[in-house]
């Protein structure tokens, strides 16, 4: 019988891409592809490297399972537990926010503006901006800062899965900084509505944490706080970079304009959306 035959690679990624067709995922043949280089331990690539190899009854149930998870709408980078971002390769789950594209270019527009100094990543998450500025800046100090214990910790996981130096600290926004002075202080705060909240697809609302994600009747009771407050951390000439919400990037603009930031600018993101606010401190404020 067919279903006696040995398993081999070809046979196991066409099953797990017929599943997550049968789901409704369009992209089914990669998502296999990458479902597999998890449940094996390969690196990106290696999966479809021998077709006809013959796998072994752990190495079919293991790559079932994550098919099955991923069938079940979980995000593809929990199931596998790796996220990309930039040049890095990070461990992701329920934890954190799941890093996104479109925030590599927050940390491009900081590495453009300042890459050597103190550095301090609020809202930090996962810590991919703060990991991905330690790799490719030129930092004296680079610290990480959220208000959950869980992140915090896959922040640190991150880090020693990379090998980069970040100092992580728990608090609320600046709070943990208060005291001290930080050349650039870069943020992805929540931004969404409770409206917007709600609206989200189930595959975010149901698997991304909320503190990460929905901040106020506005959207924009975080960055509003952290544009009050970040004139206390943020020495004369430095650095703020916030990444918003596309519809409401000119209003944050108006908002840095209004607490004292001076030369507030829009920036857009790969797909072309408004997407991130800069603003410095006066030199003489």
């Amino acid at each position: 019988m067919v279903g006696d035959l040995p398993r081999t690679v070809a046979t196991a990624l066409a099953a797990a891409a017929e599943s997550l067709r049968g789901a409704g995922f369009p992209d089914a043949r990669r998502e296999a592809t990458r479902l597999a280089e998890a449940a094996w331990d390969l690196a990106p690539g290696q999966a479809r490297l021998r077709p006809e190899r013959v796998l072994t009854a752990v190495e079919v149930d293991r790559l079932e399972t994550l098919a099955q998870r991923r069938s079940a709408g979980e995000p593809l980078s929990h199931v596998t537990g790796r996220a990309g971002f930039r040049q890095l390769l990070l461990g992701s789950d329920g934890r954190a926010l799941i890093p996104r594209p479109e925030t590599e270019g927050l940390v491009a527009l900081v590495l453009e503006r300042m890459a050597a100094g103190v550095v301090a990543d609020v809202c930090t998450g996962s810590g991919c901006i703060a990991l991905a500025l330690a790799q490719e800046g030129r930092y004296e100090r680079i610290v990480g800062v959220d208000c959950s214990e869980a992140a915090l910790a896959q922040a640190r996981e991150n880090a020693e899965r990379t090998g980069l130096a970040v100092e992580w600290r728990l608090g609320h926004l600046v709070a943990p900084l208060l005291g001290e002075q930080v050349d650039v202080l870069v943020a992805n705060p929540p931004y969404l509505t409770r409206d917007e909240y709600a609206s989200l697809e189930p595959a975010v609302r149901s698997w991304e944490p909320r503190v990460a994600l929905e901040s106020g009747e506005d959207g924009l009771a975080a960055t509003r706080e952290l544009l009050r407050t970040g004139l206390a951390v943020v020495r004369p000439g430095g650095w703020i970079a916030l990444e918003v919400d596309c519809r409401r990037a000119a209003a944050v603009a108006t908002l840095a304009a209004v607490f004292g930031w001076i030369e507030p600018t829009v920036h857009q993101d790969l797909f072309g959306r408004a997407r991130f606010v800069l603003a410095r401190r006066s030199e003489t404020s």
